[in-house]
């Protein structure tokens, strides 16, 4: 019996690797992508059909809604037809029409009915589904229609049945879809309390304003390019009439449009059309609301569009629309934990002007406030839980001579209450001591548009702040909080003026100033929010550090609780950067449900560990090109199975890797397959520092050596990070000329375990 020779061996296997990886890496390179959810909420206690706009969205298996009370059933998937399938269906529609009117000629005659059923005869007679003939009529529809746009991101969409259980909690939830291409991102789900309305196209004109059955209801649609969607109802007078929208808050941010999400415009219009009120924002928030007292009894027809009349099928709307209970302003803005807070409300329709919080069992963050009125709850303002010392400023505090002493660290409730207002804050500090100061204000809902100056009792400035960027708030893209971090220059008071930078001010105009010395910490977000992969693999995953109060240092990364088969490689965020891209393995037996994930943190701050946990964010583009880190409630690992486990490579050796600076290091590559066509695999680095670059990459047996080479004019002794390897197999390929040119394939096969590295001295 003849042995088949080595060489041809391992071709036949890298060939099936090749194969199965490049099957799994087609796979996985494209997870479902959701753009849009049409309504987007509805009314607890009620059941109805939703529209999921998107991509890659076939052999959908889930539609997952976080918090419980709500039930989801899949109805059908509707995908564009390919250009085969439209060839196909075309010619059979030309040949089909030409029967009918051969058989028209020889006098079967009997109408349009006879022949429309003649049609579908013949389409049963050839095999052509309906499905098939619906799909090209919607194509055709589509075309033609001078409103719809075409974008491969809405090309696929899926009917869903929700059921919201009558005590389902109301409020925002997080949409996702699985498939067998893994997790999808997240799409915002409202549950509410209120009745719901859809629009009725067309609904363009005043004559043909969707009609609204009663108030308070919750309006529904979608604009569409130079669409304007009109609603009549009535009114009576004395009513305070509420409309309160809802867009950019479901989809925060659009890639590919500018400013990067839907801008609703809304109008009132009276009986006789003219035009009572007119909103295009809401202070600082792109969501128009309109408050207008209803002067007679009568007809209105509320108007939304877009700014500037785009649109498209995610220019998805809510608008809660009638006497409804609204906050315009709270005060104060937060409190301190393990405490009983009274906190003033001010708005519309409002039942009480105080509202009563316990934060003995509270955790620091980010909570909300609302009033419950007397059949639903208002709508929710932002509420801050902290652990600092608290107090109300007291006025007159407008000048120096005048200025509230403070001990720190302190947290500052008070109000910018009228135009032009200055507070002032007086404290000591020791020389060289860092004292931060920070407010809190629009983050919290607040138009105040802070300024801080630091001065020592003569007047003499002694640091400046207007807006300070907090990458932790992912949904705010103007940063009008400011925020100080300064060493005093000498022993003494010094004053901390706090105003608006625009001179306005009012009772709405609240704010939140710690002051303290600094006291380093930090924050995490992990990126992206969800891990697609098969199992055995590994990916790279980026760790961002929000670092606070001068803390610089290294911050450790451990997954938590892990769960079995899971390893993440090149855990830390060095010392003096904000973000490390690591990886994470995963095991080979698939799972057959969604594996949860925790990260955390750790790190030595002033001789005591201080340990966080990763928030999962997902990198959301805004406009083409700015990003933002919007934070989900869960980080997931889909784990699907694989037909091949590959080389598995690894990298010798005890991290960090010490990288001579203007020097190459060898490092050993090696395979579990001791006898692999190592020639055939190349290596490259993912997103490597400046001035770090693979110089050559040597075949052994079983092995790969990799000399690496620092510059070092780029890369100077002390930098430190991850390297991150992928690996790509080779296959040339003979022509069957034996004259042509020889081709070179090459096939992405995965990565290795990120190393961490640091580069020294040579």
């Amino acid at each position: 019996m003849s042995r088949m020779p080595r060489s041809l061996g391992w071709s036949l296997i890298l060939l099936l690797v090749v194969a199965t990886s490049n099957t799994w890496a087609q796979r996985f390179r494209n997870p479902p992508r959701i753009s849009y959810v049409w309504p987007a909420g509805g009314r607890r206690g009620t059941t109805f059909e939703v529209t999921i706009g998107g991509q890659y969205l076939a052999k959908t298996t889930e539609i997952r809604v976080s918090g419980e009370g709500i039930e989801t059933e899949l109805l059908d998937h509707i995908r564009p037809p390919t250009a085969k399938e439209i060839a196909n269906i075309r010619e059979f529609f030309q040949r089909a029409r030409k029967q009918i009117a051969e058989e028209a000629k020889g006098g079967k005659r009997g109408g349009r009915l006879a022949a429309y059923r003649r049609f579908l005869e013949i389409a049963r007679k050839e095999g052509v589904t309906d499905r098939q003939i619906e799909t090209f009529n919607r194509y055709r529809r589509d075309r033609n229609n001078p409103k719809k746009q075409v974008n491969p991101q809405l090309t696929e969409s899926l009917k869903v049945r929700v059921t919201l259980a009558a005590d389902a909690r109301p409020g925002p939830r997080e949409l996702r879809v699985t498939t067998a291409l893994g997790l999808s991102n997240v799409l915002r789900f409202r549950v509410g309390e209120l009745p719901e309305c859809r629009e009725k196209e067309p609904n363009d004109k005043m004559t043909q304003a969707t009609p609204v059955p009663s108030m308070p209801m919750v309006l529904n649609g979608q604009i569409m390019p130079g669409d304007v969607d009109r609603f009549r109802f009535k009114a009576r007078r004395g009513q305070q009439l509420v409309v309160d929208v809802r867009a950019r808050d479901l989809i925060p941010y659009l890639a590919d449009a500018v400013p990067g999400w839907f801008q609703a415009t809304v109008a009132l219009y009276d009986a006789s059309g003219a035009e009572v009120a007119f909103v295009d924002d809401y202070r600082f928030n792109p969501d128009p609301v309109i408050l207008y007292d209803v002067p007679r009894d009568g007809d209105y027809v509320l108007e939304i569009r877009d700014a500037i009349y785009r649109g498209r099928e995610d220019f998805v709307y809510r608008i809660a629309l009638g006497e409804l209970p609204f906050v315009s302003s709270i005060f104060p803005l937060g409190a301190r934990r393990g405490e009983k807070v009274t906190v003033s409300v001010e708005g519309v329709n409002l039942p009480t002007s105080t509202v009563t919080r316990d934060m003995t069992d509270a955790e620091t963050g980010v909570q909300s406030i609302r009033v419950s009125g007397k059949t639903h709850d208002s709508n929710a303002l932002p509420f801050a839980v902290d652990d600092v010392p608290e107090r109300l400023e007291e006025e007159p505090n407008s000048d120096a001579a005048r200025a509230g002493k403070v001990k720190l660290p302190v947290m500052v409730n008070g109000r910018i209450d009228r135009p032009g207002d200055w507070d002032v804050y007086r404290f000591y500090a020791r020389k060289g001591e860092r004292i931060v100061a920070e407010v809190h204000a629009r983050r919290l809902g607040s138009p105040l548009d802070s300024l801080l100056r630091l001065t020592d009792t003569r007047g003499k400035v002694v640091a400046l702040n207007d807006d300070h960027v907090d990458k932790g708030a992912g949904l705010v893209t103007h940063h009008a909080d400011s925020q100080l971090s300064v060493a005093a220059p000498k022993t003494g008071d010094y004053l901390l003026w706090l105003g608006d930078t625009q001179h306005k001010g009012g009772r709405a105009y609240g704010y939140r100033l710690r002051i303290g010395r600094a006291k380093g910490d930090f924050a995490l977000r992990i990126v992206p929010s969800s891990v697609n992969t098969p199992g055995g693999t590994t990916v790279p995953v980026t760790v961002h550090a929000l670092r606070t109060g001068g803390f610089d240092g290294d911050i450790t990364l451990r997954l938590k609780d892990a769960p079995t088969g899971f390893k993440l490689s090149g855990g830390w965020v060095p010392t003096g950067q904000d973000q490390c891209t690591m990886t994470l393995t995963v095991p080979a037996k698939p799972a057959e449900k969604l594996t949860p994930l925790t990260l955390e943190g750790f790190a030595t701050i002033r001789g005591r560990e201080v340990r966080r946990r990763a928030v999962p964010a997902d990198d959301v583009v805004q406009a083409f090109i700015l990003h933002h880190l919007v934070p989900v409630e869960d980080w997931t690992a889909v784990v699907a199975s694989r037909r091949w486990g590959g080389p598995g490579w690894t990298v010798v050796g005890k991290p960090p890797l010490r990288l001579k600076a203007d020097d190459t290091t060898r490092v050993r590559v090696t395979t579990r397959w001791r006898r692999a066509p190592t020639k055939r695999y190349q290596l490259e680095l993912k997103d490597p520092p400046k001035g770090i670059t693979i110089k050559s990459v040597t075949p052994g047996r079983g092995d790969l050596a990799v000399l690496l080479h620092v510059d070092a004019g780029k890369a100077k002794p002390g930098l430190k990070g991850n390297l991150i390897f992928n690996v790509f197999a080779e296959i040339k390929r003979k022509p069957k000329d034996a004259k042509g040119p020889v081709k070179t394939r090459r096939w992405p096969m995965g990565a290795l375990p990120a190393v961490s590295f640091e580069v020294v001295a040579r």
